[in-house]
């Protein structure tokens, strides 16, 4: 045998949330799957990490990939908690960051306040050059005047610097000086320069990016550097990687660096986990729909493919951060488990956007929580068992969870503590629907001819609230929904997105130059993939081009095949961009002449994906080992807690049928079936739900 032939090849995957820590192991010999869960430790987060493992049994030793998903840059960004940071700015644009695109969307809103940046005016600095447009250099870079600025930054304190030059989409020379004499006058600063995240147009989108880059860059490299040292110490031979906003892998030493690429990870993990699981089941359409302890996000898989972007909004339209990086669309409402329901100063139940996390958590876990949530709810209607919460590994205490709820809500509203628990569940679903319409009705498409793959501990517990909301018929819960994302980590590959800015409208592009860039990017994609550890099967390289009709603003990107390059095919590009145009806005203009705006490239590194495990094969009638009792929950629908039977995940097989209401728990997570509707298991171990049953 070689020695690759005895090299351990165990895939670990972990994906920190805000409530819980998941871990999902594949082992590639044996095909087998592990999966661990504990709480998250916001203090330190590698103990959750620690806690999770051990309950899988593994050894890092037999790890041979290590990939991670984490919320630490989002959550850094969103609590703004992070390093002191500086701008360096070309001179005379030191307040465009500040002044933005001027949004205003609701002009009559007395309240509005604009977005606040996160590095204050004092600590913007101009630098005396200039670019033209064409990448042309107008002004030389004062190389003395950047020196004295860097003493000037260390005598500040500053931990962490952005670069923005003008134009330097279209020539980084400048800001690759700027940013080789700050980490030589600054040793043990974060520098960042917005070439390295985007080479595309847009001043403020740019500048943005690479100030949130700069300045969670301190936090996120002292943490990913903390898990690598506790890698390396338990026995970690492999390599690490960590979970894009695109789902796609890239190094954790790239991640030191481009540290905003992981903003959406433990999402986009899960829509790519949603996305293999589609494949595999044969569904074109399908919603993926994460609820956790923290959250709620949704995305989506059209025609097989999951739906991207170019760029993100950080805290809200009216409010928003641009982030121009490419990433998954995901659409997040702050709606989990944890969301504290509160009455406002007019005694409206409000839910949410607040969250107990996993410290102190809800009141029920008897951490300390004193604020009643969506999971103290849940338990007071009886969808949760106290006893046999996680496992068992958590007992919840259910009293504690009623006398919060009628305190807090039900008293002072003046209803029962079951009418304010069945309100706050009704709110909860309301508002987590919203991150659907987000992603299907609002880019054009029709939600309800859409599968709901519902996943995240909390997920199914109100997967049929959320898609009576939308009109939605037809759901779909994975084998252990509250690991999916982690899982999905494991079907990820390694991936790398480019952008070139070129405006030139297309019935006068140069093909020449336009192949020229596309080849160029593919050939870094191709080194960057080059000098990781892992080995994929296959190089696979999309290109894809953002377009707009002369005259417009902004532009939708168009997915280009080779043979339309080779063959200069302009009728055959703007049929398309025509088709897209038309889908995202309803309408389009065939006889207007259309210009490419930008080129993309996405380069991806296939890796060896798991199998999903067919079950074994039963009757209609799942058979009696299946069932562990009944218990008494309340549904509006009968205006009453009712007695319904009660089933454990792993006892079901294929072919089983369940007429709600019902419930069916599992590990980490519980299935509400309504009254009205069927719950039948595929081959898989999916949990199919019809809403109103079989006939709909």
């Amino acid at each position: 045998m070689t020695d690759d032939a005895n090299k351990p090849r165990i895939r670990l995957a972990v994906d920190i949330g805000g409530t819980f820590t998941d871990i999902a192991a594949f082992d590639e010999s044996s095909g087998h799957m592990l999966l661990g869960k504990s709480l998250s430790t916001p203090h330190a987060l590698v103990e959750g990490i620690e806690q999770g493992i051990e309950k899988t049994g593994i050894a890092f030793a037999d790890v041979n990939l290590f990939l991670h998903g984490s919320t630490i840059a989002i959550n850094t960004l969103l609590e703004r908690t992070d390093a002191r940071t500086a701008l360096l700015v070309t001179q005379g644009f030191r307040d465009i960051y500040e002044i933005g695109r001027v949004n205003r969307p609701d002009a009559y809103n007395l309240f509005f306040s604009k977005h606040k940046p996160l590095v204050e005016r004092a600590l913007r600095f101009e630098v005396h050059e200039r670019l033209l447009a064409d990448g042309g250099v107008r002004m030389p870079l004062d190389e003395a005047e950047v020196r004295s600025l860097a003493k000037r930054l260390r005598g500040l304190g500053v931990e962490a610097v952005g670069i923005l030059l003008i134009h330097s989409y279209r020539n980084p020379a400048h800001e690759m000086r700027v940013r080789d004499i700050l980490r030589e006058e600054m040793p043990h600063a974060f520098v960042s320069a917005s070439y390295e995240l985007s080479r595309e147009y847009r001043e403020f989108e740019r500048i943005s990016t690479v100030a949130a880059n700069a300045y969670i860059g301190p936090r996120v490299h002292s943490y990913i550097d903390e898990i690598e040292r506790h890698l390396k110490d338990a026995g970690f031979r492999g390599s690490f990687f960590v979970v894009q906003s695109t789902g796609g892998l890239f190094d954790s030493n790239q991640a030191k660096q481009y540290c905003i690429r992981m903003l959406e990870s433990g999402p986009a993990a899960g829509v790519i986990g949603a996305q293999a699981l589609s494949r595999t089941l044969d569904l074109d359409d399908v919603i993926a729909f994460d609820m956790g302890g923290t959250t709620a996000k949704a995305g989506v898989i059209h025609k097989g493919e999951p739906l991207a972007r170019g760029n993100a909004l950080i805290g809200g339209y009216e409010r928003a951060l641009p982030i121009q990086i490419a990433t998954m669309d995901i659409f997040e409402v702050g709606t989990g488990g944890g969301s504290i329901a509160r009455l406002s100063h007019g005694k409206a139940l409000r839910v949410g956007p607040q969250s107990a996390g996993a410290a102190p958590g809800p009141v029920c876990y008897g951490r300390g929580g004193t604020e009643p949530t969506v999971t103290d709810a849940n338990l007071v209607l009886g969808r949760l068992d106290p006893d046999h919460f996680l496992g068992g590994e958590m007992t919840l205490d259910a009293q504690a969870a009623a006398d919060a709820i009628a305190d807090k809500i039900a008293r002072p509203a003046g209803l029962s503590v079951t009418e304010a628990a069945d309100g706050i569940l009704r709110i909860a679903a309301t508002a987590m629907s919203y991150a659907v319409k987000g992603v299907t009705t609002e880019r054009g498409y029709d939600a309800g001819a859409f599968t709901l793959l519902v996943y995240g501990g909390a997920g199914p517990l109100h997967a049929s609230l959320v898609a009576r909301e939308i009109g939605i018929s037809r759901l779909l819960i994975p084998s252990s929904p509250g690991h999916f994302s982690a899982t999905g980590m494991l079907f990820s590959d390694l991936r790398h997105d480019f952008v070139h800015t070129g405006i030139a409208r297309l019935a006068e592009a140069d093909f020449d130059r336009i192949e020229r860039e596309y080849r160029d990017m593919a050939e870094a994609g191709r080194k960057a993939i080059a000098e990781t550890a892992a080995r994929p099967n296959e190089i696979l390289v999309h290109y894809e081009a953002d377009m707009r009709y002369v005259g417009q603003e902004h532009a939708v990107t168009v997915g280009l095949s080779q043979s339309m390059l080779a063959a200069r095919d302009r009728a055959g590009i703007k049929k398309r961009f025509d088709e897209i145009h038309e889908l995202r806005y309803g309408t389009c203009a065939p006889q207007e002449p259309a210009e490419i705006v930008s080129l993309r490239a996405t380069i991806i590194g296939v890796m060896p994906k798991p199998a999903f495990e067919r079950i074994a094969e039963g009757s209609l009638e799942p058979e009696p080992v299946a069932r562990r009792g009944s218990r008494k929950v309340f549904f509006r629908e009968a205006g009453s807690f009712v007695e319904i039977p009660i089933y454990q995940r792993s006892g079901l097989k294929a072919n089983n049928r369940i007429l709600g209401p019902a419930l069916v728990e599992e590990h980490a997570s519980t299935t509400v079936v309504f009254p009205g509707d069927a719950l039948s298991v595929d081959h898989f171990g999916n949990l199919v739900i019809s809403i109103g049953g079989p006939h709909r």
